[in-house]
């Protein structure tokens, strides 16, 4: 007998309102309120526990009629009969959220003591019934072969650009088990009211953000700007975060946004770098990272944050992060760094540059960290002079999307263009003294770079500088 045991989690008392006064035409909106709540159940959003072998939770909005969180889950059958041994939860009320589109209730249940690799397929309560079966695979116990999506900063352009690199990428690859997303998911700041932009988000990846799990770091556009009682100037999260994602709790002390995950021989390891560099907390957050990746006993560790150690548009690398955090990817032998901020992509397998890079790895050099800078939405920046010599490939004014396969002792990471083809493309493989890397030999595309005020498709450049 399955034991089935779901928490409904709330996050607090109702936030303020987000409507954007009549003052304040600068802040653009969508027509109409095209993201009001209806009455059955939306912006459902899959995240996987610390161990999703035994657990996953579900976020999702509703109308203020529905003020219960409800949930029905079973073992997935292959027969339209999922009702007939499925459990039914209810938790408490849902979040109040007010926006430019309307009130809302926001809910989170967590499902525990699941059965590892299997198959469940749940469903949501709205005011008017409930959502369609939605199935998702619980993580095996085990190293197990999967792949993953990494995507960079979504933030502009979100329904309009975004959207189709989201699309592409799951339609030409199967098998998505998981998806990163190196902050900026929104603008939070800029483009559109916020509840719009939220709702581009939801909509830009549908039904897949509810199928598949999803790990999510905090950029700075997820924070919004405060002014404290002293009148300093500060940040805080913005409201829909922490609504929108129900994170594992394991991260580090007073950093709610940071955590791990383990996930068939893959540790995943989530940190913020805005807490870090702008609300104190890079000391405590590098004492945890270390001690998190001491504590790994995965084949492979991950890091997934924002603001990356090397920039690849902006003028100096981010000089906190690189002190505090380099030293232990090097030192702690991190196989990955996956990182976004910077709206162009760069792959960089050593400081020293592309050529030192390449004549290392013909000498059979052992690999450290790879770090990985890439961007899915439509905002553009230029590269940086450091760029054209530093990384082993960088691409400007290129919607991109990435596909890392794992298994066994082998990771095989490829990046795509927003069309589907090859643009870079690597191997690691994990022997007794270390990683060692090979570029692919699959034919990709040429270098995608501004010539003058002239895009690499041709048109205008849209990459400015930084």
């Amino acid at each position: 007998m399955i034991r089935l045991s779901l928490a409904a989690l709330l996050l607090g008392s109702a936030l303020p309102a987000m409507a954007q006064p009549a003052s304040q035409p600068s802040v653009p909106r969508s027509a109409g309120t095209p993201y009001a709540a209806r009455t059955l159940p939306d912006r459902i959003m899959l995240t996987p526990a610390a161990d999703p072998s035994r657990g996953m939770a579900v976020s999702f909005r509703t109308d203020i009629a529905q003020s219960a969180s409800e949930a029905q889950i079973a073992i997935s059958v292959d027969g339209p009969t999922l009702e007939e041994k499925a459990t039914t939860v209810t938790g408490p009320a849902g979040v109040a959220k007010d926006s430019a589109n309307g009130p809302a209730l926001y809910h989170q249940i967590r499902f525990t003591d699941l059965t590892p690799d299997t198959v469940y397929a749940y469903r949501l309560k709205g005011s008017a019934g409930w959502s369609e079966w939605l199935q998702f695979r619980t993580a095996a116990t085990q190293a197990k072969p999967f792949r993953f999506l990494y995507l960079g900063d979504i933030q502009n352009g979100i329904l309009t650009y975004a959207s189709r690199v989201i699309r592409q990428a799951f339609h030409a690859n199967g098998g998505i088990e998981l998806v990163l997303h190196a902050g900026d998911l929104a603008a939070q700041r800029d483009d559109l009211d916020h509840d719009d932009e939220w709702g581009e988000f939801n909509q830009a990846g549908g039904y897949n953000w509810s199928i598949v799990p999803q790990l999510p770091a905090t950029g700075n556009h997820e924070y919004i700007d405060v002014t404290l009682p002293n009148g300093q100037e500060s940040r805080t999260l913005g409201p829909y975060f922490p609504l929108q994602f129900a994170l594992p709790d394991n991260g580090a002390p007073g950093v709610g946004t940071t955590y791990f995950v383990d996930y068939q021989g893959v540790r995943f390891i989530v940190m913020d770098g805005t807490s870090a560099i702008d609300l104190g907390t890079m000391a405590q957050q590098t004492r945890w990272l270390d001690q998190t990746l001491a504590s790994s006993k995965a084949t492979w560790n991950v890091v997934l944050f924002h603001q990356p150690v090397f920039t690849c548009a902006r003028p100096d690398d981010t000089p906190e992060i690189k002190a505090a955090w380099q030293p232990v990817f090097e030192s702690r032998k991190v196989d990955l760094v996956l990182q976004g901020h910077d709206h162009c992509y760069s792959r960089l397998t050593s400081e020293a540059g592309r050529a030192a890079s390449a004549e290392a790895r013909a000498d059979g050099a052992v690999q450290g960290p790879v770090y990985l800078v890439s961007v899915t939405g439509s905002k553009m920046y230029g590269l940086n002079d450091r760029a054209r010599t530093q990384p082993d490939k960088t691409a400007e004014a290129t919607e991109l999307y990435q596909i890392v396969d794992v298994a066994g002792d082998r990771l095989t990471f490829r990046t795509y263009t927003a069309s589907g083809k090859l643009y870079d493309g690597f191997n690691l493989h994990k022997r007794a003294d270390g990683n060692h890397l090979t570029d692919t030999t699959e034919p990709t595309i040429a270098q995608r770079t501004c010539t003058g005020n002239v895009g690499p498709d041709g048109g205008k450049c849209v990459a400015r500088a930084k």
